[in-house]
């Protein structure tokens, strides 16, 4: 299950969005990421191609069972590490542009161990 790191932030943001306004469309995403038409245009025809997400006749965006898997792990990554990161004292958008980048690189091992050590600690305040 290992894609592109762009491609894992297009996923993520279609959750996102979905989880926001209910529909998704190409524009919103283009929107949401500052991202241009075209790309997003060509993103998304990718993403149909290998099966991540469907579009509608109406041009409606959402996540296929592959692509859902992929956007929820990213943005568990993404919320959890960010209000680590902040909990530390890091400043919140630090926090959030640290997250962004280390929650496609990290390992689910690694990811897995310090959710554990975080979550045992706040088990023992």
């Amino acid at each position: 299950m290992k894609i592109q790191e762009s491609a894992e932030d297009y996923l993520e943001t279609i959750l996102i969005l979905k989880n926001r306004n209910g529909l998704v469309r190409s524009i919103d995403i283009a929107n949401e990421l500052e991202y241009s038409k075209p790309s997003v245009s060509i993103a998304m025809k990718n993403l149909r191609e290998n099966g991540y997400i469907n579009v509608d006749h109406k041009g409606y965006i959402t996540l296929a069972d592959s692509g859902r898997a992929i956007a929820e792990k990213v943005y568990e990554r993404h919320t959890f590490l960010s209000a680590w990161f902040i909990e530390l004292g890091v400043d919140p958008a630090t926090a959030v542009k640290d997250a962004c980048r280390m929650e496609h690189i990290i390992s689910a091992e690694t990811f897995d161990a310090i959710k554990k050590h975080v979550n045992h600690l706040k088990k023992e305040r």
